[in-house]
C-alpha cells in the first residue's frame, strides 16, 4: 500500500503561482506514473499533467500546456506541479495519483493509488 501527502495548495489571485507537492511513503519505482486530477465543483474529473518516474517524459492537459510544469524527485519519492498564470478556472480540489502499470495516462481508473487532495482557489 502507498500513501500520497498532497501539500501546497491555497488561494492565489489570477496570474499568481502555487507549487502542489505529493510525497509518497514509499518508493515509486521507474516505468511507473505519478501525476495529478483535479475537479472542481459539479464538473467531471480532469487529468492535468502525469510523469513516468526515472524516465521524467511529461504530459499535460491542453488547458494547462506552457502554465504548469510536473517534476520529480525521485530520491524523495515526490512528485512537483508548479502552476504558474493560474485562471480562476484552475479552481478546484488537486489529488495527486500513482500508478504501477498505465496505458491510458489520463484514465482515472488506471490508477492504484490516490491521495486525500489539496485544494487551489484562484480569485479574479
Amino acid at each position: 500500500q502507498v500513501e500520497l501527502v498532497e501539500s501546497g495548495g491555497g488561494s492565489v489571485q489570477a496570474g499568481g503561482s502555487l507549487r502542489l507537492s505529493c510525497a509518497a511513503s514509499k518508493h515509486i519505482g521507474s516505468g511507473k506514473s505519478m501525476g495529478w486530477f483535479r475537479q472542481a465543483p459539479g464538473k467531471e474529473r480532469e487529468g492535468v499533467a502525469f510523469i513516468y518516474m526515472g524516465g521524467g517524459s511529461a504530459y499535460y492537459a491542453d488547458s494547462v500546456k506552457g502554465r504548469f510544469t510536473i517534476s520529480q524527485d525521485i530520491a524523495e519519492n515526490t512528485v512537483y506541479l508548479q502552476m504558474n498564470s493560474l485562471k480562476p478556472e484552475d479552481t478546484a480540489m488537486y489529488y495527486c495519483v500513482a500508478g504501477s502499470v498505465v496505458v491510458s495516462l489520463f484514465d482515472p481508473y488506471e490508477y492504484d493509488y490516490w491521495g486525500q487532495g489539496t485544494q487551489v482557489t484562484v480569485s479574479s
